[in-house]
């Protein structure tokens, strides 16, 4: 088995680079269309990470929707819905939000050694604290997510999320949904924050596929070497 899974990191952004403006409520990215091919892609993975910051403001479900690819997937030995990760530095999640009321699978949290001692019992019976060590290391996690039998993770942010796994090097694939218009707000969040990135202009990414979703453009890249 690798020493981390296959990772797929999955984002929806303006023109102009912003995942969300600044405005209370959630800025809608994306399509009915495009959700359905998302579905999909999530059908195809064995988990999905969101950070904290995702749980607390979003309160995703992080399900399989379709039925069928539901049905798919028992048939093909799996569980309906992907197991839910998400990754916390604070340990501020609540344990009725709907990533860890929803869903059957198993739900994990990853924390530095400090927070894991300290969130396990406030999450007792409803998801599994796993020290990810001190500091936190996303090899911790990812080694830890493949001992579990993961070989598929989809990533799907927020922007700390997105920019934590790419100045890493531990993305293999890229899906970039990119929406006709622009934000233009400086105090709005984006797509990647500030770091140093693998992916350079003299190690750029290789554009894999193009598809049109109505007015949406999906770009699929392959990051660095990756792999299957």
């Amino acid at each position: 088995m690798s020493d981390r899974p296959y990772v797929l990191l999955s984002c929806a952004m303006s023109a102009d680079g912003y995942i969300d403006d600044a405005s209370p409520e959630r800025l809608r990215l994306s399509s009915a269309a495009d959700w359905d091919r998302v579905d999909s892609v999530r059908a195809s993975c064995d988990a999905i990470l969101v950070g904290a910051g995702t749980v607390r403001a979003d309160d995703p479900r992080l399900l399989v929707k379709s039925e069928r690819r539901r049905e798919r997937r028992a048939e093909r030995g799996l569980p309906p819905d992907l197991t839910k990760v998400t990754l916390t530095w604070s340990g501020d999640l609540d344990p009725g939000s709907r990533f860890f009321t929803t869903g059957e699978s198993p739900k994990l949290v990853y924390a530095p050694s400090g927070t894991a001692a300290e969130l396990a019992p406030r999450l007792d019976g409803v998801a599994e604290v796993v020290d990810a060590g001190d500091p936190f290391t996303l090899a911790a996690m990812l080694g830890d997510l493949a001992g579990r039998g993961v070989r598929r993770l989809m990533v799907e942010g927020g922007g700390g999320v997105h920019t934590l796994f790419l100045t890493d090097g531990a993305v293999d694939e890229l899906h970039l949904v990119v929406a006709p218009f622009f934000i233009g707000d400086p105090s709005a969040p984006r797509f990647v924050q500030s770091g140093v990135f693998p992916q350079s202009p003299e190690r750029p990414m290789r554009l894999a596929e193009v598809t049109r979703i109505g007015d949406l453009a999906l770009l699929r890249y392959l990051v660095g070497g990756a792999r299957g």
